[in-house]
């Protein structure tokens, strides 16, 4: 499922993905603790996730169940912008990544299993 989520939707996403299903009610108090939005902004936000598909409206309550895990958002993101600053080219991120981050012995460690296991 690919679906687009803009960086507002992402951060309703994000709520989903953390605690699991969740009113809306829940979902615009947290919000306007993390990020000052309105209820009105959250139900706005919440309702085009649910038109996109990303969320499920589950009554009683208007409780929001994600459909989309962060990982298809993350394969989805992380997809667009290897096209679009790399030209496609997935080796191009890494290389970006790894030459302004110093990685610790284990972080190496576990970067060189992920590539044998592609192998």
């Amino acid at each position: 499922m690919k679906i687009k989520l803009f960086d507002s939707e992402l951060k309703i996403m994000d709520v989903l993905w953390k605690n699991g299903d969740t009113t809306a009610k829940r979902t615009a108090e947290i919000l306007k603790e993390q990020v000052g939005w309105s209820k009105t902004t959250t139900y706005t936000l919440i309702r085009r996730c649910i038109d996109k598909g990303a969320i499920e409206r589950i009554e009683p309550n208007f409780v929001c169940h994600p459909l989309v895990t962060i990982e298809q958002a993350r394969e989805l993101e992380t997809a667009e912008l290897i096209d679009k600053m790399y030209d496609g080219a997935a080796d191009q991120l890494v290389a970006s990544i790894l030459g302004w981050k110093s990685l610790s012995p284990k972080e190496i460690t576990k970067l060189k299993e992920i590539v044998s296991n592609l192998e």
